[in-house]
């Protein structure tokens, strides 16, 4: 082994400093947001709170999770991530599936008309008036039909099928399998990290989103969970919204246990830990996928 000169060695150290410190930078912001979290409200207004809880309490997560409004918006949240990454992916791959297809009529100009969309877009009036002819103004559908195609994403599943060997359905084809049963039986089972890939990529997409229900959405039952918490960061609203509380949180309240800051920062780490948790479960694919579907040997 070639023992390192002192030049390598003094690279090393600046570049594990570096490292360091950007990583501190990165999720210092996170742990301070989630020990303000866990902070008692009047004692976090007093100022630095900054590496661990001086007076801890749950309070705050008490009152996030009594708010009838926060926990159906996190239903929303959820039914619109989990249904719309499934209907995406297979809506997406479906469709790359079949531009991959040489006998398909048109497939030049069908891979031309989409990545067109991908340069040039209707704008945001078009759009409007698009949802609003179809009736999905203040629909749960206005989550999921807009956003069924990706062209980004079905380049990359598109890729990755033309670079399965073709003898893989060619003996499916001789064992009587038809173009559903080989998408469905042999393609997609060999497509698992793509999918894992482009399915967290599409659903932290979902669960980001808070401009589409501003635009589109006017009833409070319909309304995800960003799009709450973008209300929460307004003072006003914060106070408005914990006047409305009884019992126990009135009480503290009184005592000003509470504080604006303290409440926010608990509705942040109720919205990110839920994505942030998804991470671990799909990290052995993450890269694979990227690569696998990104690359044209």
């Amino acid at each position: 082994m070639k023992r390192l000169g002192y030049s390598d060695r003094l690279m090393i150290i600046c570049i594990y400093t570096f490292l360091t410190i950007l990583s501190l930078t990165c999720i210092y912001p996170f742990w301070n947001g989630l020990v303000v979290s866990f902070n008692e409200g009047l004692d976090t207004a007093k100022g630095g709170v900054t590496i661990w809880p001086r007076v801890f309490t749950t309070a705050n997560y008490e009152v996030v999770f009594s708010d009838k409004n926060l926990l159906n918006a996190f239903f929303i949240s959820i039914s619109r991530t989990i249904v719309g990454t499934v209907t995406a992916v297979f809506a997406t791959a479906m469709l790359a599936y079949g531009l991959t297809k040489p006998y398909l009529m048109g497939r030049k100009f069908y891979m031309l008309f989409f990545i067109f969309t991908m340069y040039f877009g209707g704008g945001l009036v078009p759009s409007f008036l698009l949802v609003k002819s179809l009736g999905l103004m203040n629909n749960f559908l206005v989550f999921i039909i807009p956003f069924m195609i990706s062209v980004w994403n079905m380049i990359i599943f598109r890729t990755f099928f033309k670079s399965l060997p073709a003898g893989l359905e060619e003996s499916a084809q001789i064992d009587g399998c038809g173009n559903w049963g080989t998408f469905f039986k042999i393609v997609l089972p060999l497509s698992g990290p793509i999918i894992a890939t482009l399915g967290l990529f599409t659903a932290v997409a979902h669960w980001n989103d808070w401009f589409t229900p501003t635009i589109y959405i006017f009833k409070e039952e319909l309304m995800p969970v960003q799009t709450v918490l973008r209300r929460l960061l307004n003072a006003n609203l914060v106070s408005d919204q914990m006047a409305g509380f009884d019992g126990k949180t009135a009480e503290l309240m009184a005592k000003k246990a509470l504080t604006s800051k303290a409440l926010i920062n608990a509705t942040i780490m109720v919205v990110t830990l839920p994505i942030i948790m998804v991470y671990p479960f799909v990290q052995k694919y993450f890269v694979k996928g990227v690569m696998v579907g990104s690359l044209k040997e």
